[in-house]
């Protein structure tokens, strides 16, 4: 994976001081619940886990450049952070690990990791990956159909991007100017698989002028760089003038899943290499550095997020299970 270097000034930004400060706690909470996802699936209360860790700034840069009162939002699996900034709480999260019916995303029924909420324009996404592609150019079609103003993201990783169901949704996407924004987040493998036995293109975004409109790569770990290009994008969408692809480059810390060993394909040298180059620590540095964070704001979060995510796990383990009812498998499957 090509390795990049984290420059951009976040007062390029143009956003205030509490704005950014709410991004860190967005940061940092998606980082802390990524955790306790973790350990909860390792004591076996928990099925299964898919990790963000590594990703947590290019989401949040992304997710603020939406309208989240109005934008839709098709998720892929490792968008904890993004899902969390755009409405659903720490709960909800919980609620998904643990199966119970006040799920938002499938009431129980889906796979942890599988995000959605209908309040907030979350649209749950199967696990055949990139299936949500084609589903967020029908969303955006209906807009444009309808002259409705708001604008569609759509998220998936760079082994998913292969799948013909990303090309079918740009390419109609394309032809038509539909205001969508596809988004391919690239940590540098499909599972185990490294990018240059994945793809022969030197970006993936290149895939975006194949189909009419831009493509543009920018560095996840540059919260100003990645914020920048998502708002111009939202902004072209919005004004009528057509999609864009954009590419975030991250770093993957954990395995594939909980059910995957990185080790086994990874050298100890690279995991040691993007260990030391956390994202969220180099984040959390640049704020320091730049005057918007300091050690007592780094204790304040941390402690308002502990305390979030404990209760969150506490209530949401004592909700009750799906009603075990055969005559209920069919709930919420189909519109009343």
């Amino acid at each position: 994976m090509q390795k990049m270097k984290t420059t951009g000034k976040l007062k390029t930004t143009g956003l205030s001081r509490e704005t950014i400060l709410d991004v860190y706690k967005a940061v940092m909470r998606g980082r802390r619940v990524d955790e306790r996802l973790w350990q909860l699936t390792r004591i076996g209360k928990f099925s299964f886990n898919i990790s963000g860790q590594g990703a947590e700034v290019g989401q949040a840069a992304m997710a603020l450049a939406f309208d989240y009162d109005k934008d839709y939002f098709l998720p892929y699996y490792r968008h904890l952070t993004a899902v969390l900034m755009w409405g659903m709480t720490t709960k909800d999260i919980m609620l998904a690990g643990f199966g119970k019916e006040a799920d938002p995303a499938s009431h129980g029924r889906q796979m942890p990791s599988h995000y959605g909420s209908k309040a907030h324009n979350i649209v749950s996404h199967s696990s055949p990956v990139s299936t949500q592609y084609p589903i967020s150019a029908g969303i955006a079609y209906g807009a444009q159909m309808r002259g409705e103003d708001f604008v569609t993201v759509v998220t998936t990783g760079d082994g998913s991007f292969s799948q013909g169901e990303c090309a079918e949704a740009m390419n109609i996407a394309g032809v038509h100017k539909m205001p969508v924004v596809f988004v391919v987040e690239n940590n540098g493998y499909a599972i185990s698989v490294p990018d240059k036995e994945q793809y022969a293109v030197e970006k993936l975004a290149d895939r975006g002028p194949a189909f009419g409109f831009k493509g543009v790569r920018v560095d996840g770990r540059d919260f100003a760089e990645t914020y920048l290009a998502f708002k111009q994008a939202v902004t072209d969408a919005r004004e009528g003038n057509g999609p864009t692809l954009i590419e975030i480059m991250v770093e993957r810390l954990t395995s594939h899943s909980s059910d995957d060993d990185q080790r086994v394909y990874r050298s100890a040298e690279e995991l040691a290499e993007i260990k030391e180059n956390d994202p969220v620590k180099l984040f959390q540095q640049q704020l320091i550095d730049e005057g918007y964070l300091n050690e007592a704001d780094i204790d304040r979060i941390e402690k308002e997020l502990e305390t979030e995510i404990n209760q969150a796990t506490d209530e949401a383990e004592a909700m009750p299970d799906p009603d075990p009812d055969p005559a209920k498998i069919t709930d919420q499957l189909y519109a009343e």
